[in-house]
């Protein structure tokens, strides 16, 4: 299957603060300088409503994340323990006299949940999905010049539990106002494929979709050009005087590339797409597009492969959520944690269980991730009292169809899934409905596999009975894995849903080698640890998984199964498995919510990298003549040595299909040093030191430079040393944090997922000796101090220049 990219990239300049922006220009950011009232107000929409004593805020925003942690919430635990509720979003904007006679459009990338708008007190629409992106044509409401405009939304996300997992409320994701001309390119209308791709040429279509509001015939000329990385054009076409009626009228292009540069996970090489529309000699609509040309194929006995050469997908599952940001997007919170994926190998993504933030599918293609891009936590039956099952009837081809609009053109996006775990994959409607899902994807793209995220993988599965998808794939079932083809002869194969194993960063229960199912029955938790922790040894999984080794053991060994999605990368607010409250997120990540890596992804960094590895644990400090497993993961070598205090533990070498190799040895305080080996030589040492008592703070930034937008970030860690700068391992203290500069605190973490200290705060106790500090600008450049203090430790600045 060979397919190709395109997208509408939106070009946003920022608003400055006033009582009523003045907006002009063709897609601007509309996130600034609005007023926010949690509660219901029941003439919200009304122009002449007083609301001098509302919030101000800048979107996107998350009400939920700045509530509190409670047991009676209605989400409940599994919704992340936060309160929900109705909130209203009202703002005021003035548009130029020359924008009378133009088209404007108010663009929401996403709304949890129920959403309603009104203009000038006049209804605009209602869209009941919290993930789906929408549009509305607003300039028949509109006043022009001095006299100003009001925008109001209700989001109404009081009726709970509505999702499996922490959701957030409100205006979450970004807004944008477009200003158009009578004759432009459709919303979301072009789409770009490449029905040839080879070494030596690409032939790239391009479908563009102009709409004509004006109410009579105009002609109009259409130049395309496609633009390499350099900045040099590569092809033109050009549509001189096409006639366009008073319709949405389809056009097509062709461009032939010679030595195309091939988009791939190692190498995300972007072409793109200008398309320029003329009338009268004048250009009157401009979209400019990301190009990634690539082709992959399913093979059901070999696997995946992208432009010819076979790969593994070697995935992740994740949630919306960012962390202590809550729902609220953020492009470069979500960047870092493509970063953190990025370091360990992690090639793909699957956005579960519902569409993304756009702004997901830029960073993936320009970063290189393979996307799983999936539609549907449910169809007509629910999983939760008030989720999305109540709307699926109305909505779900509307939704459907917007989603695959708005992202078939990006070559990170590799399938669709239509659902997850999808409760009638036991009756027959489920066969009906797989089949109309399908046929609503393919009527818009046929260039990409369809496949569904399936709990019940066996022959009576009805969506798999139905035909309609591509992949057959598998949520768990990891020992049914091997005999895919006894079940499901010559078909292809996806792991939508993997390992769901479970880990405490920093947390360690001896014997290592004995495996935990918790909970050990759905109704019955069994015992498990009193302080609601579970260990990092990778020897804990939930009731239908399987550890992070075992799992992959399975995937790697057999090349017909093209790949996995590890449940998760991340640990995500909500569901938090194996336990219920007091705990309200999630044990299931590789990486803790605060993106401190837990040790096991160091084993997934040996399997999936070149990079050279050898990561011991775990720490060392213990009560003395206890008796410590210590396990090493290492590759790029063929043995390790282990020293304590000098002295030699002994050499230890993976056997067979081993991923780690162990040591037991009775402490004494002092320093663990593993030396790796290839052929005699040292290629890794790695040291874990006993720790002493806490005495100071250490703060690092990822970023020491970052924008002075309003909303970079910068991501700081707080380290509790001893005196000789080691991590004390146990350290609780708690930290407090002051900014001198332009710049605040958005929020702070320290990965505990039973912690109900807010995320919106100046102070966090570190947990296993770490903390989190998310540090986001303002608008004036400069420089930045935070300072870290805590009772009897020494403490710490760190400066961050705010630049232009």
């Amino acid at each position: 299957m060979k397919t190709k990219l395109l997208l509408l990239c939106f070009t946003c300049m920022l608003i400055r603060p006033a009582s009523a922006q003045q907006i002009s220009g063709a897609v601007q950011s509309f996130n600034q300088n609005w007023l926010f009232n949690l509660g219901d107000v029941g003439d919200g929409q009304n122009t002449g409503l007083d609301d001098t004593k509302w919030r101000k805020l800048n979107l996107p925003h998350d009400w939920s994340i700045e509530g509190e942690f409670n047991k009676d919430n209605p989400a409940k635990p599994d919704g992340g323990a936060l309160p929900g509720g109705i909130g209203w979003y009202r703002k005021k904007f003035a548009l130029p006299l020359a924008d009378k006679g133009k088209l404007i459009f108010v663009a929401f990338d996403g709304v949890y949940q129920k959403s309603t708008v009104w203009v000038n007190g006049h209804y605009i629409g209602f869209r009941p999905n919290g993930y789906i992106s929408f549009q509305y044509n607003i300039t028949p409401f509109l006043n022009y010049g001095t006299k100003p405009n009001i925008i109001a939304v209700k989001v109404d996300n009081a009726s709970q539990p509505n999702s499996r997992w922490y959701s957030g409320s409100g205006i979450y994701r970004n807004v944008w106002l477009i200003t158009k001309n009578k004759v432009a390119v459709d919303h979301w209308g072009t789409f770009v494929t490449t029905p040839i791709v080879n070494a030596q040429t690409a032939r790239v279509n391009l479908k563009t979709s102009i709409k004509n509001y004006s109410g009579t015939l105009q002609h109009i000329s259409i130049i395309s050009s496609i633009i390499n990385a350099d900045g040099k054009i590569t092809a033109t076409n050009t549509l001189a005087n096409v006639a366009i009626h008073d319709s949405l009228t389809t056009l097509s292009q062709d461009f032939n590339i010679a030595g195309p540069v091939l988009w791939s996970v190692d190498r995300p090489y972007l072409y793109k797409v200008v398309t320029k529309v003329i009338s009268a000699g004048k250009t009157i609509d401009i979209v400019e597009t990301p190009l990634g040309i690539r082709y992959f194929d399913f093979d059901a006995d070999k696997g995946f492969s992208l432009n010819g050469k076979h790969l593994k997908i070697l995935g992740v599952c994740d949630h919306h959520d960012l962390g202590a940001l809550g729902a609220a997007f953020n492009t470069r919170a979500l960047e870092r944690k493509l970063e953190i994926l990025k370091a360990m190998g992690c090639n793909a993504i699957r956005t579960s269980h519902n569409p993304p933030a756009p702004e997901l599918l830029t960073l993936t293609d320009k970063m290189g991730f393979i996307v799983m891009d999936e539609a549907f936590d449910c169809w007509q039956k629910g999983k939760e009292e008030y989720d999305y099952h109540l709307f699926f009837d109305q909505w779900h081809k509307r939704d459907l169809e917007d989603q695959v609009l708005r992202d078939r053109n990006h070559p990170s996006v590799i399938m669709w899934s239509i659902g997850n775990e999808i409760p009638q994959q036991s009756d027959t409607s489920g066969f009906r409905l797989a089949k109309e899902l399908a046929a609503i994807v393919r009527n818009l793209d046929l260039t990409r596999p369809i496949t569904a995220a399936n709990s019940s993988p066996d022959t009576r599965n009805q969506i798999i009975k139905s035909g309609a998808i591509d992949l057959i794939g598998y949520n768990y079932h990891n020992n049914d894995l091997p005999k895919f083809h006894d079940r499901y002869p010559g078909k292809k194969f996806m792991g939508t849903e993997t390992t769901s194993a479970l880990e405490t960063r920093g947390i360690y229960d001896m014997p290592s080698d004995s495996i935990r199912k918790w909970p050990v029955s759905k109704n019955s938790t069994g015992k498990m640890n009193d302080d609601f922790t579970v260990s990092a040894y990778d020897n804990v999984t939930a009731r239908w998984g399987s550890t992070h080794e075992e799992a992959w053991k399975t995937i790697k060994k057999y090349d017909f199964l093209s790949g996995m999605f590890i449940w998760t990368g991340f640990d995500y607010i909500g569901e938090p498995t194996p336990y219920s409250w007091p705990a309200r997120s999630s044990y299931f990540g590789i990486i803790d919510l605060a993106g401190f890596p837990k040790d096991v992804y160091y084993m997934y960094q040996s399997e999936w990298t070149k990079t050279p590895v050898l990561h011991l644990l775990p720490h060392w400090n213990w009560q003395p003549g206890k008796v410590v497993d210590v396990w090493a993961y290492y590759n790029q070598a063929d043995e390790v040595e282990l020293f304590l205090n000098g002295k030699s533990l002994g050499i230890k070498k993976k056997i067979g299909d081993d991923l780690h190799v162990m040591w037991r040895v009775t402490f004494e305080p002092g320093t663990l040093k593993a030396v790796s080996r290839l052929n005699g030589k040292v290629v890794l040492t790695s040291e874990v030191k006993t720790a002493g008592e806490p005495a100071k703070i250490e703060v690092k930034a990822d970023r020491s430079k970052i924008k002075a937008d309003g909303v970079d970030l910068s991501f700081i860690t707080v380290n509790i040393l001893d005196k000789d700068g080691n991590l004390v391992p146990n350290a609780d203290n708690k930290v407090s944090f002051k900014v001198n500069g332009n710049a605040f605190i958005a929020g702070v973490d320290n990965g505990d997922p039973t912690s109900h200290d807010p995320f919106k705060a100046s102070y966090r106790k570190a947990f296993n000796g770490k903390a989190l500090v998310i540090l986001q600008s303002n608008y004036s450049t400069g420089n930045v101090n935070l300072t870290a203090t805590a009772d009897g430790l020494q403490p710490a600045i760190v400066k961050i220049e705010l630049v232009k």
